[in-house]
């Protein structure tokens, strides 16, 4: 049971399972040793690390359990085949490998210093060392193959040709068979990223949208096997697009197999969360921490008459938060990471990962145990799939986002999503109103160049207003009001909104709330069609259009929402489902509409104009201004309701596809116009091989707006003026 000290006690675990652990110990490290000397292991040198008893932790198996331990070996064993059979190949017969002892020789003493700081358990890091050189032992022979090459190209995800998506399995074909036979809609937008919700086992149907799992190591029935993930994995691969999935690092469904042991009684299940008798350690929790969702899930801790103990669920009652105070918790999902690696996945969302380290006496939010946790996650997966990256779901103030990034010496994720900046653009969109927004991307722009960022405007997530207060109140707006104003003018409440969305989590005594719909719906074009008002839908589909030219500019590489590319709108039909109707954020989380899809071939439907708008935006993603190394800034307009940001290179033209002569600008319906080298879009002189520089001009204005750019040595030679129609996209070569 985890106590309110401030580190785990590891005296008890070395207890428990130092008989195993005797002989495993001597066993890894004579495995890596004799790797460091280039001799050859053999796989029975390297216990399997679910024998170890530091992660006690059995696969799903149709077998009954006699002991903890034949369980726990049984069941490794039989997920490690399911995991060979699903990768095409046959079981490795070698515990490590030069490549592999090479790659952990060079960080064995980091990982090693981390995992003490936060333990102090030699076993448990010794079961960790094992773990990681089973699991590069099972990688597939095309996987490894893949880790060289992106060795070689460690940045190749800051390419400009990047180009994602992220969608519902379920929502999008109906499972991952079916999904894989959808590949070719995919490379028909010419995506590189693939990103899945999540797809692992999860309890039916009170889930969090899959963010409540069962077990990590294991696709959800209703979605297929690891056979077919592998499978998708192995053809999204071939079709040039990397699979990203979500990894739940904070906490379990209540239904899984370490919360049902807890429940039962056993004491050591209970240390893989935070369980007390009495609220005496809950109370002094609550008095720091603050509640996730105040009004639909209150409270930090839930009361379980089963196991007649609370227990804390910082998100929701059936999500059980993990105590990574116990060794045990990290080196099991670490070893789950490791595992979906070996089925393909390229890129792991690791999501809520400020919460993952409680402390008494603090907020329990972003503190440096978090810190810690994600460097050793990148360290395991350097050494044993050094093609996989992480992308970091960090929701919370834009001052703590740089941490996440680790520094260039020890970085801990390759990219975030791009939170601050969604919001931001979607505030400037109803006020009218740029400056908040150039604010927060000269903040992230002023970052070290290791900082990447995933940018989108909708996800499977609502829209919570967490603007830069000091900023707001730099500014002259009040915070509070600006929110609310926000909130309700994208469900259509203030007078003169064109949205259709809805409020989620309102909170009456904070007044907080958060917004969800599609960006379709949240930008006109929904009220549009519903009201036959013509005018609205054409300015609806340049706002639509303005604000994906936007964030397609900006540093990091552009995501979207699936449905985006055809205008989907809004989903009411889930208030007729009562397994879904108590949680709004199901207004976005509808079917694929295929028969809309099919109306992206015809000329001039609204459809056709979203799906033309958005190649244009990967056209325009070409030119070598969007290099990884560009230098990216805004740009004074001394207009409030429109943004610049400039892109620059030096010796542009060194293999980089310009897409063309000119500069790809996005008229009015998403119609791609090419302006050439003569075109009034061309300011000042050629640079030729010196270099590039393009300007990109935002209006977030339903008005016409004149805007002036000064110049500056070495980057903009001459000033310019330009003019720009409602909502208008432009972009500039000097």
């Amino acid at each position: 049971m985890a106590q309110g000290e401030s580190t785990h006690q590891a005296k008890s675990n070395r207890a428990a399972k130092r008989g195993v652990n005797a002989t495993i110990a001597g066993a890894v490290g004579g495995a890596v040793s004799g790797a460091k000397t280039g001799v050859r292991a053999t796989k029975s040198q390297v216990a399997p690390a679910a024998s170890v008893g530091v992660t006690p932790q059995p696969r799903k198996t149709s077998r009954a359990a006699k002991s903890v331990k034949s369980a726990a070996g049984t069941v490794k064993a039989a997920a490690t085949r399911v995991a060979n059979r699903a990768a095409g190949k046959r079981p490795a017969r070698a515990a490590a490998s030069p490549v592999f002892a090479a790659r952990l020789e060079s960080r064995k003493a980091e990982l090693e210093r981390l995992f003490m700081s936060l333990y102090d358990d030699h076993d448990a890091f010794n079961a960790l060392v094992a773990r990681m050189a089973e699991a590069y032992a099972d990688r597939p022979a095309d996987l490894k193959r893949l880790d060289k090459a992106r060795e070689q190209d460690p940045e190749w995800y800051k390419r400009g040709d990047m180009f994602g998506m992220t969608m519902y399995t379920d929502l999008f074909a109906g499972d991952l068979r079916k999904l894989a036979d959808k590949i070719p809609y995919l490379k028909e937008q010419k995506l590189t990223y693939l990103h899945l919700m999540p797809l692992l086992t999860m309890p039916h149907p009170n889930n969090d949208g899959g963010y409540a799992v069962e077990d990590f190591d294991t696709v959800d029935p209703k979605l297929g096997t690891n056979e077919d993930l592998a499978n998708l994995a192995r053809k999204l691969r071939r079709a040039g697009i990397s699979l990203c999935i979500d990894f739940v690092m904070n906490h379990t469904a209540s239904s899984h197999r370490w919360a049902k042991a807890a429940q039962a009684g056993d004491p050591e299940y209970q240390d893989y969360y935070f369980c007390y008798d009495d609220r005496t350690v809950p109370d002094e929790y609550d008095a720091h921490v603050p509640q996730v969702f105040p009004n639909t899930a209150p409270g930090n801790f839930t009361w379980n008459e089963q196991m007649g103990k609370w227990v804390m669920t910082q998100f929701y009652p059936f999500q059980w938060d993990l105590n990574y105070r116990n060794p045990k918790v990290l080196v099991a999902m670490l070893g789950s990471v490791m595992h979906l690696a070996n089925l393909g996945v390229e890129v792991f969302r690791i999501d809520a990962v400020p919460y993952i380290w409680k402390e008494l006496g603090t907020n329990c939010r972003n503190l440096p145990q978090v810190h810690t946790i994600v460097r050793m996650l990148r360290i395991v997966l350097e050494c044993v799939c050094p093609a996989v990256v992480l992308k970091g779901e960090v929701v919370m103030a834009p001052k703590e986002l740089a941490a996440y990034f680790g520094t260039p010496e020890a970085p801990e994720c390759h990219m975030l999503y791009n939170v601050s900046i969604m919001v931001n653009l979607w505030s400037a969109l109803a006020s009218r109103d740029v400056r908040l927004l150039k604010a927060q991307i000269d903040k992230l722009d002023a970052l070290p160049e290791n900082c990447w960022f995933v940018n989108y405007l909708r996800c499977h997530d609502d829209i919570g207003w967490g603007l830069d207060e000091d900023v707001e109140r730099e500014l002259g707006i009040d915070p509070l009001k600006h929110k609310e104003f926000l909130y309700h003018f994208y469900e259509g409440a203030v007078p003169g909104s064109w949205s259709m969305g809805e409020l989620y989590n309102y909170d009456a005594v904070t007044r907080d709330a958060r917004s969800c719909g599609t960006t379709a719906s949240l930008t006109g074009i929904e009220r549009a069609i519903i009201t036959h008002d013509r005018p609205l839908l054409e300015t609806s589909i340049k706002r639509d259009l303005l604000m994906h030219q936007t964030m397609a500019f900006l540093r990091g590489f552009p995501m979207l929402n699936c449905g985006d590319e055809i205008g989907q709108l809004n989903g009411w039909d889930y208030k007729d489902d009562p397994d879904r109707v108590e949680d709004s954020r199901n207004l976005h989380r509808s079917k694929f509409d295929w028969t809309a899809a099919a109306l992206r071939k015809k000329s001039g439907t609204l459809q056709n104009r979203l799906w033309r708008g958005m190649e244009g935006l990967r056209e325009e993603r070409h030119d070598p201004c969007f290099a990884p190394d560009a230098w990216v800034s805004t740009w004074d307009t001394f207009n409030d309701s429109v943004l610049a940001v400039v892109r620059k290179v030096d010796g542009a033209g060194d293999g980089v596809d310009a897409g063309g002569a000119g500069v790809a600008g996005v008229a009015a319906g998403g119609a791609a116009a090419r302006v050439d080298a003569a075109g009034v879009d061309v300011v000042g002189a050629d640079t030729g091989s010196a270099g590039a520089t393009l300007v990109g001009l935002f209006n977030f204005s339903d008005e016409p707006q004149h805007t002036h750019l000064n110049a500056s040595d070495g980057i903009i030679a001459e000033p310019f003026d330009v003019d720009l129609e409602p909502y208008e996209a432009r972009f500039v070569r000097l």
